[in-house]
């Protein structure tokens, strides 16, 4: 789970500490993710991250400051694949993130990503990343980085979950909602209260 950023749209307070339907944004993804796995790591860089989530390993990036991709290169520090969910992400469910790892297995991909309307056409902090794109990830870092469409533009086998498919779990526009902004976190409260 991601939680490196510094927040800068939102006041710099830890976003995913915010409440949304009665429980923390990061409670919130912290259960979807363990329906479908029994691991989890949270890469942070905030002094105080390891009282978030207590029990939770908390790893910090390896390239501070160089963006979200910087939190996957982390993740992937342990030597394994890693499923990784930006902790924003309130919506996202067990089952998106199955899928996530059922494409990823079948199609035997360096990265797996689910499209969505988003400007870039995918999610790249909601998606699937093998370890073997580990040493390529400190390569693009080494190279002075850049974004994540950047990077997946250098990775020849990037399995894109085409959005027809991803609509078959739920709408792409409330699974893959961040809470950016005071005004997302309204919104999002709001989506949380209606019916999906």
């Amino acid at each position: 789970m991601l939680a490196g950023g510094t927040s800068r749209r939102f006041g710099r307070v830890p976003k995913g500490l915010e409440i949304v339907g009665d429980e923390r944004v990061v409670d919130r993804v912290v259960r979807a993710v363990r329906q479908v796995t029994p691991e989890l790591i949270m890469v942070a860089n905030d002094s105080e991250a390891n009282k978030w989530l207590p029990g939770v390993a908390v790893v910090a990036d390896l390239h501070p400051g160089a963006g979200g991709m910087a939190g996957v290169e982390a993740a992937l520090s342990r030597g394994r694949d890693a499923l990784v969910v930006a902790w924003d992400m309130p919506f996202v469910t067990p089952l998106l993130l199955q899928a996530l790892i059922h494409e990823a297995i079948v199609h035997d991909a360096d990265v797996t990503v689910p499209e969505s309307d988003s400007p870039y056409g995918y999610e790249p902090f909601c998606a699937y990343y093998s370890v073997r794109v580990r040493h390529s990830l400190a390569k693009f870092f080494d190279g002075g980085g850049g974004a994540a469409r950047d990077f997946l533009g250098q990775i020849p086998r990037v399995h894109r979950i085409p959005i027809s498919a991803v609509e078959q779990l739920g709408d792409p526009r409330r699974l893959f909602f961040s809470v950016n902004t005071p005004a997302d976190l309204e919104r999002a409260r709001a989506m949380a209260a209606s019916p999906k």
